[in-house]
């Protein structure tokens, strides 16, 4: 039997896939609360920017028939999750967030999301973003903005917002982002759920819309570790069709998500904590240490040298790598077309009104580090300090097993308070930023609350190169002792207090 919209949108992804095998309910009944959710808050939150509602209750049909003859295709089948609107979905428009891909449905599907839906996930629709994946706070869509679920007048973060606000507000069990600089760990940070950017290579990006190639790594985000480890397992592994994708086995993330803290090696930078962080931050991340003291871990002090470089490098790698992915979008071959009397001027005009403000000023920053006589005193600087942090990393995990610290030196702000200062908004991924130069994984899950705002506080932990196991494992701990933040009840200036109440029942003739 089913229960109420709101009890099955409040399951875990877990939760609900193990009603669905119960058979205590039904992929139409999760599929349609979702739908309801949505459509009910949506207007409100912004998280969608296409709602695949008829293509997911087909979806559901088909779990719900599979259910009933006892071949259910994962933990996952019947469960509705939703995907950035980058990734390539058949027959479905696919934005990037952009006016200038405005109207574009792929003739494939991106391998995520063929993974997915090969493991029986309902994907109900395409989430809000920044252009292109170039914003921390959600407000470069060309679309509209999306807010924070806990706060509806506060950023959900970038560029991944709205993958993080649709998990947050119930809408979906679970989501998929990517994460460039801190895109997938910023959101989740924010809004109060685990998100997952994997090892460079540990995921596919074939059919993923390109921000900076040797940067953009897809990832999970969902409201438990467990949930987060379960939609990893279906979406890593190589893909012969991403030539960066390592043929390296896949780990079982479930083994050891139980093992608890004793024994772990926790590196704390002291570069993390050296002034910026807000103080309601650092408590929040501070007593997260100390709970990781407490249940057995070792807190090692590390230092991290180059983080200081991390922003600068970054802001030289990325932009050079979007002008070159970037110049493809010319309106020969798909999205917006502008009639022009001449080639170039169709070129000129179509850019002009296709790309927003962030693409262009990164495309122009990316083309100059890239030009004749900068090259060498830009791009190539740029890439031996990404060697640097990266070599920082290797001597760190030398005697730690785990790196922890803040995700961002804040909780989510009001909306608009930087869209003017773009170097403001840039300094919000400081301790994000060189994981990816590093090519590690990385993940932030909740540890409390920010005391005078509310806010969800996440904890950044970063690990060793494909060793998201290990991470998943400590996250599991402290997740265990903090627990997650209450539902957020979608208004502004909203107040986030205790913890989550206990999941609702999924016995016959629940209310």
């Amino acid at each position: 039997m089913s229960g109420s919209d709101s009890e099955l949108t409040g399951l875990s992804l877990r939760e609900a896939g193990a009603g669905i095998a119960a058979r205590a309910l039904s992929s139409r009944d999760l599929v349609e609360a979702a739908l309801a959710r949505i459509a009910a808050t949506d207007g409100r939150v912004g998280a969608f920017l296409e709602v695949t509602a008829e293509r997911a209750r087909a979806q559901a049909a088909q779990a719900d028939q599979r259910a009933a003859r006892g071949e259910r295709r994962s933990e996952l089948d019947g469960v509705p999750v939703a995907v950035k609107d980058l990734f390539a979905t058949k027959g479905v428009p696919t934005t990037a967030g952009s006016r200038i891909l405005e109207g574009w449905k792929p003739p494939y599907d991106a391998t995520v999301v063929e993974r997915l839906e090969d493991a029986g996930a309902v994907v109900v629709g395409k989430l809000n973003m920044d252009e292109f994946a170039m914003g921390s706070s959600n407000e470069n869509s060309a679309y509209k903005p999306c807010a924070n679920p806990y706060d509806l007048s506060r950023t959900p973060g970038g560029s991944s917002g709205g993958s993080a606000a649709a998990v947050a507000a119930r809408q979906v069990h679970g989501s998929l982002g990517t994460d460039t600089g801190g895109s997938i760990r910023l959101p989740a940070s924010f809004c109060g759920v685990v998100g997952l950017k994997p090892t460079y290579g540990r995921v596919s990006r074939y059919g993923v819309v390109a921000f900076a190639s040797s940067l953009d790594q897809v990832g999970p985000l969902a409201r438990t570790v467990e949930d987060v480890a379960l939609l990893l397992g279906k979406i890593a592994g190589h893909d012969p069709r991403d030539m960066t994708s390592s043929a390296r086995p896949v780990d079982d993330y479930l083994a050891a998500l139980e093992e608890g803290a004793r024994g772990l090696r926790v590196g704390v930078p002291r570069e993390w904590f050296q002034g910026g962080v807000d103080a309601g931050v650092e408590r929040s991340v501070r007593a997260a240490l100390a709970v990781y003291e407490r249940l057995g871990a070792k807190l090692v002090e590390i230092s991290l040298p180059h983080t200081k470089y991390g922003i600068a490098a970054y802001y030289l790698i990325a932009p050079a790598e979007a002008s070159s992915n970037l110049a493809r979008y010319d309106g020969v071959r798909f999205g917006l077309r502008a009639e022009a009397k001449g080639l170039r001027e169709m070129y000129a005009e179509t850019r002009e009104r296709g790309f927003g403000a962030e693409p262009k000023r990164r495309i122009m920053l990316g083309t100059y580090a890239l030009s004749a006589g900068y090259y060498d005193a830009y791009y190539l600087r740029a890439q031996k300090v990404r060697t640097l942090v990266r070599r920082d990393f290797d001597e760190a995990f030398r005697v730690c097993d785990v790196i922890a610290g803040p995700v961002s030196p804040t909780v989510a702000f009001p909306l608009g308070a930087r869209t003017q200062d773009p170097l403001q908004m840039y300094l919000g991924d400081v301790f994000t930023i060189t994981c990816n130069l590093a090519a590690l994984p990385g993940l932030s899950v909740p540890c409390g609350l920010h005391g005078e705002s509310g806010m969800p506080v996440g904890l950044q932990l970063v690990g060793r190169p494909f060793d998201e196991a290990t991470l998943l494992r400590a996250a599991r701990a402290l997740e265990r002792e903090v627990g997650a933040p209450s539902p957020p009840s979608l208004r502004e200036g909203a107040e986030v207090r205790g913890q989550a109440p206990s999941p609702p029942s999924l016995r016959e003739g629940a209310a």
